[in-house]
């Protein structure tokens, strides 16, 4: 069994090094100055970095992080939902989710989710 486990690690690691000697062999033959900026938001990195950005970028990127937590906390119920008492999960996911959605209708009455106005 150790023996199996040293052979797949070196075959892992043939594998990387091929991938690895393949990239630095293609041919990049377009450089585009956009594209090999560090900077992905949009801004010139030549600029001023003190610029005013758009308010509503930073509330949808900010609505956009609470409800990816909000699906990393739902995933696991299938598996929860096996070994818990079906009522005491069923009610706590119930008002787990609608406290989520009092969030939502209260962003879409801010208008935090309409980009024109």
């Amino acid at each position: 069994m150790k023996l199996l486990t040293i052979f797949s690690t070196m075959i892992y690691m043939i594998l990387a090094v091929l991938v690895l000697i393949m990239n630095f062999m293609s041919k990049k033959t377009f450089y585009d100055r956009e594209k090999n900026s560090p900077f992905e938001c949009g801004f010139d990195p030549k600029n001023l970095a003190r610029l005013p950005f758009s308010l509503q970028f930073f509330l949808i990127a900010l609505i956009f992080v609470i409800f990816d937590v909000e699906l990393t906390l739902l995933l696991p119920v299938t598996s929860i939902l096996e070994i818990s008492n079906t009522l005491n999960f069923s009610m706590s996911l119930y008002i787990f989710i609608m406290i989520l959605m009092a969030g939502l209708l209260h962003e879409q009455n801010q208008g935090s989710l309409n980009w024109i106005k």
